[in-house]
């Protein structure tokens, strides 16, 4: 019996933010990168620090896989559109588009900085707007891509993530309104929306002495009471990306536990046998 072709064999992908945030754990786009590599595409690896993608690619290329860094500010235009052209002329063609850029923020509508909520709408959904507006006709000319946005579930629920939210609530909003625009031109749109993952970006942000004690809340917190991480996004991201989701197009895909299925109070149980961190 001979070995199955990858789910996105012969593809080629572009992930933003395919670096991870230095830390312990690995980040979505890292992930998503590799795990596109290991079904079989080739993937220019998007990331305004190349040295973080570096890592990806030596982990791509280590399994046997094609990749190809490129610094890109996906912020501006004239990087987004030098990143689309450097897919094509790197691997011929463009098919997926995974657009993962994100930076969460804490802040209320009062203590949200004016700068802080434009550079959360820059960050998180310009980047996604403008890696799209030059991906897309590439692939309206063959008449078929997949385009993913890496949305949260703080789109969703209350968080304390002022600007970040209603950025990540954006991602949604487009995914619908490109799937109806472009999909009579063979594209696919679609998002996830991950729950409580632990990936290095989340801990920069996080408090050092509480690690142990919100990891175990962010698993208990879910039906499955299992931690989650950028492994999960990424799976969920290639079958998105695949020609297995040919009939899905403008969902999002809750990758979360199930916390989006649960009122708090009937986790409570779960999460009050979770030991409080020490005293700092």
């Amino acid at each position: 019996m001979s070995e199955r072709a990858g789910r996105v064999e012969g593809k080629v992908a572009i992930v933003t933010g395919a670096g991870s945030t230095p830390g312990a754990g690995i980040g979505t786009g890292k992930a998503t990168a590799v795990q596109l590599a290991r079904e079989g595409a080739s993937v220019l690896l998007a990331d305004l620090h190349p040295e973080r993608a570096e890592e990806t690619l030596a982990m791509i290329e280590a399994e046997g896989g094609t990749a190809k860094v490129f610094a890109a500010d996906v912020t501006s235009a004239a990087d987004c559109e030098a990143m689309v052209n450097a897919a094509v002329d790197a691997f011929g063609t463009l098919d997926i588009l995974v657009n993962n850029v994100g930076l969460p923020k804490l802040g209320t509508v009062v203590d949200t900085t004016e700068e802080e909520w434009d550079r959360s709408l820059a960050i998180n959904v310009r980047s996604a707007f403008l890696a799209s507006k030059y991906a897309v006709p590439v692939m309206t000319a063959k008449g078929a891509g997949s385009i993913v946005m890496i949305s949260s579930i703080s789109a969703l629920r209350g968080d304390g993530t002022l600007a970040y939210s209603a950025a990540k609530g954006a991602l949604l909003a487009m995914t619908v309104d490109m799937a109806y625009s472009h999909g009579r031109d063979g594209i696919r749109v679609n998002a996830i929306a991950p729950g409580h993952i632990t990936t290095p970006m989340v801990m920069s942000v996080s408090n050092p002495a509480s690690f142990e004690f919100m990891n175990a809340m962010r698993s208990e917190a879910g039906l499955l009471g299992t931690p989650g991480d950028g492994w999960d996004v990424a799976w969920a991201a290639t079958f998105l990306a695949s020609d297995e989701a040919r009939w899905i197009t403008g969902a999002t895909l809750p990758v979360e536990s199930g916390v989006l299925s649960v009122t708090p109070l009937l986790m409570a149980p779960h999460l009050r046998g979770v030991p409080a961190p020490p005293e700092s």
